[in-house]
């Protein structure tokens, strides 16, 4: 082979390998732009799981038209008006207690629990009880006029707290008076230092009330003086009994007690002291 021939072959080679390179060159380039161009996903931490947010309340708005508002009163001050209203409060059941006649009531059915011999039945809640509502009963004429000529207007706003009370103050009156004895009042008129008044308007209740109860507590002993002497008989009797049995070893109200029992059921005496006690105030 000649040098030309050589030389010539020598340059083909190398043509062929620089193109080969060149080819590997262009495959690597595209392949590293498709790995560049793919989306790399994103690697985030762990959620923390946070504490839930308290409950809030929820927004009251106030009612229209619904307004409170407290004035003061110029002449005294809040907490003056305020002790005197709880002196009002704590004092005017035991006036209406004593202004009505459940004094004479449940007086009257203690000594007739005591007549029976009972120490703790019916209970005294019951008597209590019995007895206030018998004094409503007995008293709703002077209720339901107290309850027109004060109550309603003070509550309608046409009289002041005053007003009302003196207003009130005259049912009570003629009912007191109704069931007031003379020597009792006259009693307390002259223990008073008065001069004797002219009209039953005139009286003041420091000397009304006080002759009121008195009067009411001699009613409810004659009342009960009648109800207690049947029982006494039946004791009496049952220990004679007993005695001339010779039988002083058995106490007398183990035996008593039965029969006094059997006859206040008889006589339904329940009913009988109720119609008793309301005909002594309504008769």
């Amino acid at each position: 082979m000649s040098r030309s021939a050589a030389s010539s072959t020598r340059a083909r080679l190398t043509a062929l390998v620089l193109l080969l390179a060149a080819l590997m060159a262009v495959g690597a380039s595209v392949g590293a732009g498709e790995a560049l161009a793919q989306p790399v996903p994103d690697v985030l931490p762990p959620e923390v799981p946070t504490a839930p947010n308290p409950p809030t309340a929820p927004d009251v708005e106030p009612a229209p038209g619904v307004t409170i508002s407290i004035e003061d009163d110029p002449g005294l001050s809040r907490t003056v008006t305020t002790v005197l209203l709880l002196t009002v409060a704590a004092v005017a059941p035991m006036v209406l207690l004593l202004m009505t006649t459940f004094t004479r009531f449940v007086v009257v059915l203690g000594l007739a629990r005591q007549g029976l011999g009972l120490q703790a039945v019916p209970p005294a809640q019951v008597l209590i009880g019995l007895a206030l509502f018998l004094s409503l009963f007995s008293m709703q004429g002077t209720f339901t006029q107290l309850n027109e000529v004060a109550v309603q207007p003070l509550l309608a706003g046409e009289v002041d707290a005053l007003e009302a009370a003196e207003l009130g103050y005259e049912p009570m009156r003629e009912f007191m008076l109704a069931q007031t004895e003379e020597d009792d009042l006259r009693m307390f008129l002259e223990l008073q230092g008065a001069d004797a008044p002219e009209t039953a308007a005139d009286i003041g209740p420091t000397a009304l009330i006080p002759a009121f109860v008195i009067s009411e507590l001699r009613t409810a002993f004659t009342i009960g003086f009648m109800v207690f002497v049947p029982f006494l008989i039946i004791d009496l009797v049952v220990a004679a009994v007993l005695m001339s049995l010779g039988m002083v070893m058995l106490p007398p109200i183990f035996v008593s007690l039965p029969l006094k029992l059997l006859l206040f059921v008889l006589v339904d005496g329940w009913s009988l002291l109720s119609r008793s006690l309301v005909g002594s105030v309504i008769g």
